[in-house]
């Protein structure tokens, strides 16, 4: 058996490292769960949630923070990430459609956003600046839209006044897809 001289550095390092390895499991157990957005997407079977699938569907899952696609056949399903609403007072859930598409869409702000923000135009056309992004489609519910935003930031994030974001190149993928007619869910 062979000896190894342990110094006193040796030994308190040898010791601050045990008891760091003992204690990572009694602070990691303080510690909140974080939730990582790649995580959170979970696979939905639209059957779930509607009798058919129409014309297409489309789940917007604000809890994780993805918005799934099916088409009419069943043989094309997509999953993006989104933003979401910002608190849950501006949610809304429940079944809709689509209604209205629009490349290049423009930006009128509802009286609710003009309040909680004076500084907001009256109208924004379509633009770089515009945070409808590059297209949108329109639910039956006014005022309530899924759209790209060239804030990519906002992804994966509380974000919105009440839409569900994309990316802009995710938007005019998912844009070519749906049909107006297409139904909504959002949970």
């Amino acid at each position: 058996m062979t000896h190894y001289p342990i110094n006193r550095r040796t030994a308190l390092t040898l010791g601050a490292a045990s008891l760091a390895t003992l204690a990572a499991p009694a602070i990691a157990n303080t510690l909140p769960p974080v939730r990582r957005n790649i995580s959170s997407f979970v696979t939905r079977d639209w059957r779930d949630h509607f009798t058919s699938l129409g014309k297409g569907a489309i789940i917007a899952d604000t809890g994780s923070r993805a918005l799934h696609y099916w088409n009419a056949a069943g043989t094309d399903y997509r999953v993006y990430p989104t933003s979401v609403p910002m608190s849950e007072d501006m949610t809304k859930r429940g079944y809709t459609k689509i209604v209205r598409k629009k490349v290049g869409p423009t930006w009128t702000p509802t009286a609710n956003m003009r309040k909680r923000d004076p500084s907001l135009p009256v109208f924004m056309p379509a633009g770089p600046d515009n945070p409808l992004g590059t297209h949108a489609m329109y639910l039956s519910w006014p005022a309530y839209l899924i759209h790209g935003t060239h804030d990519t930031r906002k992804i994966g994030r509380k974000s919105s006044s009440g839409c569900i974001g994309l990316y802009n190149p995710m938007i005019a993928e998912l844009y070519a897809v749906t049909p107006i007619g297409t139904q909504v869910l959002v949970l």
